[in-house]
């Protein structure tokens, strides 16, 4: 009797469901990240050189 209600119940299954989606966003996040890595290292390292030496800052862009 309790096996077959287990058996029955799908609220667990939606729960399984989510942690998949989740799953698979992270992934696609870090992927993009990896992607995007360089790209995004190199306009850090232009702010942070404008922090430091604010004439060194390039404004015909």
């Amino acid at each position: 009797m309790l096996l077959s209600k287990l058996l029955r119940e799908e609220s667990g299954q939606g729960m399984a469901e989510y942690g998949l989606i989740l799953a698979l966003v992270a992934v696609l996040c870090i992927a993009g990240f990896k992607l995007l890595g360089d790209g995004i290292s190199g306009k850090v390292d232009d702010v942070q050189k404008a922090i430091k030496d604010p004439s060194s800052v390039n404004t015909s862009n």
